[in-house]
This record gives C-alpha cells, sequence and structure tokens, in this order.
C-alpha cells in the first residue's frame, strides 16, 4: 500500500508552462493518470504535449474526469488562488511545487483549508491534503509520482520518507535504493514557514499504512516540529525502527539557510539547532545520522535487524 496517492490517483494540473508541462510528462510516462491541465484561457483546447483536455477550471475537470488530485505549479503570485480553486473543487490531495509563495497568503490558505476549533486547534480531519508550497512533491514507487521527485532513484518497498528537504532526501533514496531497500512513499512537506501537511500529519499516515514498516524522516534547524514527532513516535511506535536526519550542524543563529524556515532565530528559547535536535531524539531512542549517507546506513541496518 501506500499513503496519499496510489495508481487510482487521478491528476489536475494547475500551471502548465514549459516547467508544468515538463514535469508532468514525466509523471505521465512514470505511469501517474494526468487527467487534464487547467488555463482560463485555453479551456476546451488539447494539451498537445500529455494529449490531454484542457479545462478552464479544477471544478471542470473534476466533474469531466473525476480529478482528485492536483499539481500546482503557478507563479507564486497566482498559487493562494489556486490552491483555493483546488480545495472548492473538491480536490482530496493539493501538491504545492511552487517557491516564494508569500507567508500571508500561506496564512490565509492555512486558516481556510484548517479551520480553528473552539479549543485552538486546527480541524483537519476529512479535510483535503496540502502538500507544499516549496516542496519535491511526493511518490509512491510503482503507483504513481506527483511532484518533481526523480523515478529512477527509488522502488517499491518497506520504508516510509517524509522531508523538509528535496534533494537530502534523494540522496537518502538513492543509497537506500542501492542497498536494495525500496519506498513505500516519500512526502517532501516542504521548508517554508507556513506548510500545509507537517512531519506528524504524514507519520501518522505512515502508522496507518500495513506496508510501512519504517520511517526515516529529515528536517532542519529551525522551529522544533521534530522534537515534537519525536515525543509522538515515542509514545505511538516504540517497535518501528526510525531513523531522523537534521541538516545544518554549522549553521550560524539568525541565519536563513536554504529553505525560508530554516533559521535559528537568535535569542530564542532554544531547541532549534541541530544539535538541540539530535540530542532530543536521540534521548527519545530515536537513532539520527550526521549526514544524509550515515542516515540511509542506519536504516539499512535496523532493517536488517
Amino acid at each position: 500500500m501506500s499513503i496519499l496517492i496510489d495508481e487510482n490517483t487521478r491528476v489536475v494540473v494547475q500551471g502548465i508552462g514549459s516547467q508544468g508541462t515538463f514535469h508532468a510528462a514525466r509523471n505521465q510516462s512514470y505511469g501517474t493518470e494526468i487527467v487534464a491541465g487547467v488555463h482560463p484561457k485555453k479551456g476546451g483546447s488539447t494539451w498537445e504535449e500529455l494529449d490531454r483536455p484542457v479545462y478552464n477550471s479544477v471544478a471542470e475537470a473534476v466533474d469531466a474526469e473525476g480529478a482528485n488530485t492536483s499539481m500546482i505549479m503557478v507563479p507564486a503570485p497566482f498559487t493562494k488562488d489556486a490552491i483555493l480553486e483546488a480545495y472548492d473543487a473538491g480536490i482530496e490531495v493539493i501538491v504545492t511545487v511552487t517557491e516564494g509563495v508569500p507567508v500571508h497568503d500561506m496564512a490565509a490558505v492555512y486558516n481556510t483549508l484548517y479551520p480553528r476549533r473552539s479549543d485552538g486547534s486546527f480541524q483537519r480531519e476529512g479535510r483535503p491534503a496540502l502538500i507544499g508550497p516549496n516542496c519535491p512533491g511526493l511518490i509512491s514507487p510503482g503507483k504513481a509520482n506527483v511532484g518533481i521527485i526523480p523515478s529512477e532513484i527509488t522502488s517499491p518497498g518497506p520504508v516510509g520518507l517524509v522531508s523538509r528537504s528535496g534533494t537530502l532526501t534523494y540522496q537518502i533514496m538513492h543509497e537506500l535504493n542501492e542497498a536494495g531497500v525500496g519506498v513505500s512513499t516519500c512526502v517532501g512537506i516542504g521548508g517554508d514557514p507556513i506548510v500545509g501537511s507537517d512531519f506528524l500529519d504524514i507519520i501518522e499516515g505512515f502508522a496507518r499504512d500495513p506496508d510501512t514498516e519504517a520511517i526515516v524522516f529529515v528536517g532542519e534547524i529551525g522551529g522544533t516540529e521534530e522534537q515534537k514527532v519525536g515525543r509522538w513516535i515515542a509514545e505511538h511506535l516504540p517497535d518501528m525502527p526510525v531513523v531522523a536526519y537534521v541538516a545544518g550542524f554549522s549553521a550560524p543563529p539568525g541565519k536563513q539557510m536554504g529553505h525560508a524556515g530554516a533559521i535559528v532565530k537568535e535569542g530564542g528559547e532554544g531547541g532549534e539547532t541541530a544539535a538541540d535536535k539530535q540530542a532530543a531524539l536521540e534521548e527519545l531512542g530515536i537513532a539520527v545520522g550526521t549526514n544524509p549517507t550515515e542516515t540511509a546506513e542506519k536504516m539499512i541496518s535496523a532493517l536488517r535487524r
């Protein structure tokens, strides 16, 4: 099995310019069912590169083609409206690859998709899964690929992989694959300050998936989300092999490193550095690699044990 996407995934692509077309064609050649493109001025035409229809809206693609997943590749200023259009159309999984989306736009999106309850928590049950923005998407090897993850570096297997980074994840997947270890689903959640699905959303999905037997999660400096996830894993998955990697051991406080959310606040309460996160996770019994290669090696060893 897998989580979020599988052989029944039907993708509509929002943003059918050069990049959207390039990656949608790669996804299609992998076997993903790309059912349509959306362009507000090209409805009724054919997306020639993929031989698929183009509709004026996502709602039309849902009604005509049964689309249940969207891949968003529109420019950053239009991403908020694209996400909300997919949400209004009833799309179940919204994959937002676009980077540079304004934080205030994502705040509005988040509060629309996940309204706040009276106790202050956000309602997520029964709501669409938003992956990203500023993410590589996700792949369930052998079933579907939605986004920009290179499919040739992985294969089906028992490891669930979730990451704030893209390229670091690719290296871990490749090294696992070279050792004959495949992946159930790999999800790149993105490294912006506000993203849709977080670590815990994805890891809870892995916990429910009978074919995911181990988990790798890749964090970064900034925030304390990794510690929160570690505590949940220690309580709910004490017998599952779990390995973490935290990027940014040499990052100085107050300097953004790569992703907009990868920053350790100067004068903060602590816990946001790579070393802080490593210490907290290891105290919870979770193995932590100091680089992608060591992370893959630790997972391979855990599976063999």
